[in-house]
């Protein structure tokens, strides 16, 4: 009788083992559900410093994963700071000087209005497939979801993160934490995702709390207010003289 329960139980684990993802296939799933060739969001985020809470509302058009035009419309102090991605490329506009500046080199490690992201996140290619190999690292539960484990190692040189960890819903394809070390193996940031919602037909995080484990304060949340996916984008947008219209 032992004999035959061990044998079921062996039967169940190569069952599981079978239907079970690569990390690849979990990876490239992640990106096409998250990912299209056009979205215009509105959201907020609050950066929870030493001292302040401090809310930043902006609207981004997004053209694929390359190009981004980011206005913010909130506080007064932030109101038409301007922020265009091109490609390999990063440039702000501030209305105080009316200067246009490109972001690059040491730069880009700076912190983005004092938030807990930095402008090498926002540059940062987000097809994960791209950018790293994957390997499933087991299950885990998060928020009641079970989740693959993935560990994810950078296959191109120059990323900000060499590694990390993510834990990705099974059924709805989304990351629900997440893990990025640096290439000495040390922690930097964490993130957590929530409040996922169907929006056309993808699964979308509307809520994400970050924290760089390097800084004080208690992180930064950025909430999704509203988005739409594969709308016309006026060609416009994506060019620096925008930054100054």
């Amino acid at each position: 009788m032992k004999r035959v329960w061990w044998l079921v139980l062996c039967l169940r684990a190569a069952a599981a083992a079978a239907q079970a993802p690569s990390g690849d296939e979990i990876v490239r799933r992640v990106d096409a559900n998250m990912f299209a060739e056009s979205r215009i969001m509105t959201s907020q985020m609050v950066v929870h410093g030493e001292r302040e809470t401090r809310t930043i509302e902006s609207k981004t058009w997004q053209r694929g994963t390359s190009d981004a035009y980011t206005e913010y419309l909130a506080p007064a102090r932030e109101r038409g700071t301007k922020m265009l991605k091109l490609g390999d490329e990063l440039w702000t506009y501030d209305p105080g000087t009316d200067r246009t500046i490109m972001i690059s080199g040491s730069m880009l490690r700076q912190s983005v209005m004092g938030s807990d992201l930095s402008y090498e996140d926002m540059m940062e290619d987000p097809r994960l497939e791209r950018s790293y190999a994957a390997a499933v690292a087991g299950t885990e539960d998060v928020d009641g979801r079970r989740c693959w484990v993935v560990q994810l190692t950078a296959r191109v040189e120059g990323l900000a993160y060499q590694s990390r960890r993510a834990w990705v819903d099974a059924e709805r394809w989304v990351p629900l934490r997440e893990e990025l070390y640096a290439k000495s193996g040390r922690l930097l940031k964490t993130m957590q995702l929530s409040d996922v919602r169907e929006v056309e037909g993808r699964w979308v995080p509307m809520h994400a709390a970050y924290r760089d484990v390097m800084k004080t304060g208690g992180g930064t949340e950025f909430v999704i207010r509203t988005i739409t996916f594969g709308a016309p984008l006026p060609g416009y947008l994506f060019s620096k003289a925008s930054l100054r219209k």
